[in-house]
């Protein structure tokens, strides 16, 4: 996830479009710091189990969030964040106290008040450090549950709910990863999928505007070439400057020729089958 390694070698910009392309991408990787509240817990009382669910919220301090983020999380899904952080990050997580079973009493009021305020603490301590902060593991346990659920309506069709659930997680997930803007691509593309597939083409194009400002000068990454034969397509429908776009593409076909390969629809039901 290191935007330096995906900048594309063969890149035509000149010195000083480079100079200003880092300049802002440092803008880019300003660290966005959140704030994790458990703000209510309810019980799940199934036929073959019984559990928790914490909500959490998260938000973005120094400056009012529209977009604050609601999740659930149960009790199991923190204990496999937390060991799966200690395969990596044992010595940096030591400190980092995380609340443990009990054989009884997990149901008391008592017990899962407890539980409320030690899950917000421990929130809060892990994304204090920076590499776990970072990590595909924090970013996964808050992003993937609601991804994965998106990703499998868009296979399935049903573009209305799937769109409901990107624009949730979206927010979060450019928060998360603001160190890495090519992080959100797929999620964006798969955005402009079912808002075209869905006869909303404005919206399809607002989505892939955000995408490229993403991939910017990636002409290497998978989905650079799909997402902008997908944009020409839209901005020809809309009326737009879609002849830029059809140079970008050319020039970068020229730069690095390669053979047609999946369309951006193609692409993004492969994401999040596993």
């Amino acid at each position: 996830m290191d935007a330096h390694s995906s900048l594309s070698p063969n890149s035509s910009m000149t010195t000083r479009e480079l100079q200003e392309y880092w300049q802002k991408e440092k803008c880019h990787w300003k660290h966005v710091k959140l704030l994790f509240e458990i703000a209510s817990a309810r019980i799940e009382d199934r036929k073959i189990s019984k559990f928790v669910m914490y909500q959490i919220v998260v938000i973005q301090t120094g400056s009012f969030d529209s977009n604050k983020a609601i999740l659930e999380r149960r009790y199991s899904d923190f204990e496999k964040l937390q060991k799966s952080l200690l395969k990596t990050f044992r010595e940096e997580i030591e400190d980092v106290v995380f609340p443990r079973k009990h054989l009884t009493g997990n149901f008391t009021e008592e017990m899962i008040r407890e539980r409320k305020l030690a899950f917000g603490e421990y929130l809060r301590l892990l994304y204090a450090i920076r590499c776990v902060r970072r990590s595909r593991e924090f970013i996964d346990f808050l992003t993937r549950p609601e991804l994965r659920e998106a990703f499998g309506c868009l296979r399935a069709g049903q573009y209305a709910k799937a769109l409901d659930t990107l624009l949730r997680v979206v927010p979060l997930q450019e928060k998360l990863t603001a160190h890495c803007p090519t992080a959100v691509v797929p999620t964006l593309c798969a955005m402009l999928v079912c808002h075209r597939d869905h006869e909303c083409p404005a919206a399809a194009f607002a989505a892939g505007e955000r995408a490229l400002q993403c991939l910017q000068a990636r002409e290497g990454h998978r989905y650079y070439a799909p997402l902008l034969d997908a944009m020409i397509r839209l901005a020809y429908a809309l009326g737009k400057d879609f002849v830029s776009l059809q140079r970008r593409l050319e020039e970068s076909q020229l730069r690095k020729p390669s053979p047609r390969g999946f369309t951006l629809k193609e692409l993004t039901v492969r994401e999040y089958l596993h």
